[in-house]
């Protein structure tokens, strides 16, 4: 048996890397911890994670065909689990960044819980997922 714990990384595929570098660093508190230029990887650290950047005209890119755009995405979205967990700071600072996002309920991993919706500055969109809210006695558990 295959047993998965969490996230080990994502790939996402790249126009614009400053940018794309700029928004994770900037927005998300990613921190740069690998550079390969010479095959065109950039891995930024989220947590336990790594969210890797590969530009589309590098080498590892090249291979991915059409660049990601409005036509197509690479993935549907990404989920990152969020702890500690505070909605309305993590809503203002959106904001104050000109990212307008809104709390909604969401099933995950862990349960049903608060959940935003945004997009990276290329459209690939991600999730940002607190805890499961608290189960009363009389709430089933699926």
């Amino acid at each position: 048996m295959i047993s998965i714990a969490a996230i080990d990384h994502v790939v996402f595929r790249v126009v614009d890397l400053d940018r794309m570098i700029r928004f994770y660093t900037g927005i998300l508190g990613a921190r740069l911890e690998k550079v390969q230029a010479e095959i065109g990887l950039y891995q930024l650290r989220l947590g336990t994670a790594l969210v890797d950047l590969v530009p589309v005209e590098g080498a590892l890119g090249a291979m991915g065909g059409a660049p990601p755009g409005r036509e197509g995405r690479n993935v549907d979205h990404v989920c990152f689990r969020v702890s500690p967990w505070d909605g309305d700071a993590i809503l203002a600072f959106l904001a104050g960044h000109g990212i307008a996002a809104e709390i909604a309920s969401r099933y995950g991993a862990e349960g049903e819980g608060p959940s935003i919706y945004l997009a990276d500055p290329e459209g690939n969109m991600l999730e940002l997922k607190g805890p499961p809210w608290p189960v009363g006695p009389e709430q089933d558990r699926i």
